[in-house]
């Protein structure tokens, strides 16, 4: 009885390969070989490629240390971003445009005094006596909140928009496409100005908090991102879900009888998910920018709720004798805006499979 375990011999003028020249994997090595066969996913393996990204690993670290930062500072800072720093329950005028960690005469006099050390004015101060860090922190939070604001509502009515365009196809994307072309055509900033206008007498009386503190500029831009900033979002999706509807698999979920909407969700949504990703990604700091620049012409927050811009176009007055208080909230949007741009190109090489090598 032959064993089953022995390699068959080659034979003569036989073009078969030679399993004699072969070994057996062992137990280990099988292990060995389960273990580095792992399976991944799709975003599983783009997060592994985004980490090996140094400019994009760099751009989060420093995103990171941003919102950590207006996080955390406003429950350490004892000032805040509107209040008049006094020294023993009395106004300081002398704490006037104060250098970044200076004390104002009076904070001096009261800590030789008293021999309590004062928290430092980090930033400095502004011609009103308010501490400028805490601004700078507070102007930060307003900028990321209206950059994540606009982020999303252009990743949800941008999917929902596009997909249903790209789907259903014919006269339905005709129709819908065209109404994309007029928005287009709408100028953003017309829109805000007008809407400031209309709001203004419709919000003035309002006792909501939130919308007092922010004012009617705000409220126009938040409706300005909901009404037009999608549309570059919807244009991209209708134009993947217009080559994938066409595969395969689409056609045999139809042929099963799978409902429109679980196949967009199930089958068409994942396959879009790196142009979602990317453009999601760098919708962020064009937001940011423009509220910037609105807040930079007036058309920002209202006083004395602090924003980037606003902060900026403040320092303009005292640019030849405080420099720094421009200085500040201008490298705080580059850093802002570099960093999501960079972490956006990086999502893109990591995500998108044309790009992959």
């Amino acid at each position: 009885m032959t064993e089953t375990n022995t390699m068959p011999k080659k034979k003569a003028l036989s073009l078969q390969v030679d399993l004699s020249k072969f070994e057996k994997a062992t137990d280990e090595e099988k292990r060995q070989q389960d273990v580095m066969s792992k399976s991944t996913t799709f975003f599983r393996d783009g997060m592994r490629k985004l980490m090996k990204n140094p400019l994009a690993v760099a751009s989060i670290i420093v995103l990171v240390l941003i919102i950590g930062t207006i996080t955390v500072a406003p429950a350490v800072v004892p000032y805040g971003y509107q209040d008049i720093i006094k020294v023993d329950g009395k106004r300081d005028k002398t704490a006037k445009n104060l250098e970044p960690f200076k004390y104002s005469k009076k904070e001096m006099k009261y800590m030789e005094k008293t021999g309590e050390k004062l928290f430092p004015h980090i930033m400095g101060t502004d011609s009103m006596c308010r501490d400028y860090f805490i601004r700078v922190v507070y102007g930060t939070r307003i900028s990321l909140t209206v950059g994540l604001f606009a982020s999303i509502l252009v990743l949800i009515i941008g999917v929902l928009y596009g997909s249903i365009s790209g789907y259903a196809g014919g006269i339905v994307d005709l129709i819908m496409m065209r109404i994309v072309d007029i928005i287009y055509s709408l100028p953003d900033m017309l829109i805000i100005i007008l809407l400031s206008v209309v709001l203004n007498e419709r919000l003035s009386a309002t006792q909501n908090p939130v919308i007092k503190s922010l004012g009617t500029n705000m409220v126009s831009i938040f409706i300005v991102f909901g009404l037009l900033y999608w549309v570059g979002m919807a244009r991209l999706v209708r134009g993947e879900i217009l080559k994938i509807k066409s595969n395969e698999y689409i056609l045999a979920a139809r042929a099963i009888g799978a409902p429109s909407g679980k196949i967009i969700r199930s089958h068409i949504i994942p396959n879009c998910l790196s142009v979602i990703i990317i453009t999601t990604a760098l919708q962020i700091p064009s937001a940011i920018f423009t509220e910037s620049f609105l807040s930079f012409v007036g058309m920002g927050v209202k006083a004395p709720m602090p924003s980037l811009g606003s902060l900026a176009n403040a320092a303009r007055e005292g640019l030849q004798s405080y420099p720094m208080q421009l200085v500040f909230p201008a490298v705080t949007i580059i850093l802002i805006v570099l960093a999501f741009n960079l972490l956006g190109d990086g999502l893109r090489d990591a995500f998108d499979p044309k790009l992959r090598r």
